[in-house]
C-alpha cells in the first residue's frame, strides 16, 4: 500500500528569527510525498538534487513513534524551489510525516495521530535534521493548515489563523540559494524592536503592511536589495518583501497589476514564479 500527501510551501509575512514570533501564508507550490512499507530500513529518493537527511529523519521519526519493525520507502516530487525562503523544508516534513503516519496506523490498525500531533512531529523532525533555526512553526503551520497563521514559535502556539484573500502571488528568485540554518541569527536579532512593530501590524489584521515592513527590515539585515520590493510596490503590488531569509522576494497583487510587476522585476536577473494563495493546506491525495 502507498499513501500520497501534498503539502504547500509558504511565503513570509513576519520572519520569526529576530523575535521568536512569526507569520506566513501558504502558496500553491507543493511538495508531494509518496510513502510505502518495505521490510526494513529507510530508502529515500527525490526529483531534485538535495540532501535527503530531512526525508530520512521524518521516516525514522514515525517508525520510532510507533515502534514498528518495518521500513519505509519515501519518494518526494516538488515544484517548490529549495533554499529559497519558500518553506520547502516545512512542506517536505509535513507531507512525509502525514503520509507515513497514515500508512502505518492504517496498516497496523493503530490510533492515528491528531493534526496537531502531525504538525509537531514534523517540526521536531525539521529541528533534528538541522534545517531550521526556530522550528519554523509559522511556516510549518501555514503549510499544514493553509491560509495564514500568526504564531509564537517558541511556545508553538497559533495566535491567529484563517484563509487569505485569493490574490495573485508573484515570486522573484535571484539565481542563488540561501540556507536558513546558515543564517546570521545575531545580526537578525539586532533589529528585533522594528520587527515587533511589523508583528503588531499583523496582529491588527494589516498583513500587507506587516509583510512589506518585515521584508525591508530583513533586507537591511541580510544584505538583500530592498529595491526589488520597492519596484513591485511602485508597479502596483499591495505588499512586497523578502521571504524567509531569502533570496526570494514575494509580492501580493491583483491580476490587473500582475504584468506591471513582472515588467518591473524583469530588470533584475533571475526567475519569476506566478502562483496563488493556498487555503487548503497539507492534504491526503491518493494511494
Amino acid at each position: 500500500m502507498k499513501i500520497k500527501v501534498r503539502s504547500p510551501g509558504s511565503a513570509t509575512i513576519i520572519n520569526a528569527i529576530a523575535t521568536g514570533k512569526g507569520s506566513a501564508f501558504a502558496i500553491q507550490r507543493h511538495v508531494t510525498a509518496e510513502v510505502e512499507l518495505i521490510p526494513e530500513g529507510v530508502e529515500c529518493s527525490c526529483d531534485k538534487e538535495i540532501d535527503t537527511t530531512l526525508m530520512r529523519t521524518c521516516a525514522e521519526t514515525i517508525l520510532e513513534k510507533y515502534n514498528i519493525k518495518a521500513g519505509l520507502k519515501v519518494k518526494t516530487t516538488s515544484n517548490l524551489p529549495v533554499a529559497s525562503g519558500l518553506s520547502s523544508s516545512s512542506a517536505t516534513s509535513n507531507a512525509i510525516i502525514m503520509a507515513a503516519s497514515k500508512l502505518i496506523t492504517e496498516e497496523f490498525d493503530l490510533k492515528p495521530p491528531s493534526k496537531w500531533e502531525i504538525l509537531n512531529l514534523a517540526i521536531d523532525a525539521s529541528l533534528k535534521a538541522g534545517v531550521t533555526i526556530t522550528g519554523a512553526f509559522d511556516d510549518a503551520s501555514a503549510s499544514f493548515y493553509g491560509g495564514f497563521t500568526i504564531t509564537d514559535n517558541l511556545e508553538r502556539k497559533i495566535i491567529k489563523k484563517g484563509p487569505m484573500e485569493n490574490q495573485k502571488i508573484l515570486i522573484y528568485m535571484p539565481r542563488r540559494k540561501s540556507l536558513t540554518a546558515e543564517s546570521n541569527v545575531k545580526r537578525m536579532r539586532i533589529l528585533a524592536p522594528l520587527v515587533e512593530i511589523a508583528f503588531k501590524k499583523a496582529l491588527e489584521g494589516d498583513l500587507h503592511r506587516a509583510l512589506t515592513l518585515n521584508g525591508i527590515i530583513y533586507c537591511a539585515t541580510l544584505g538583500f536589495n530592498p529595491e526589488i520590493a520597492v519596484d513591485a510596490l511602485e508597479a502596483g503590488a499591495v505588499a512586497a518583501g523578502l521571504s524567509g531569509t531569502g533570496p526570494s522576494f514575494v509580492a501580493i497583487t491583483t491580476e490587473e497589476k500582475q504584468d506591471n510587476i513582472i515588467e518591473a522585476w524583469s530588470s533584475h536577473p533571475g526567475d519569476i514564479i506566478i502562483t496563488s494563495v493556498d487555503n487548503k493546506g497539507t492534504q491526503f491525495i491518493g494511494r
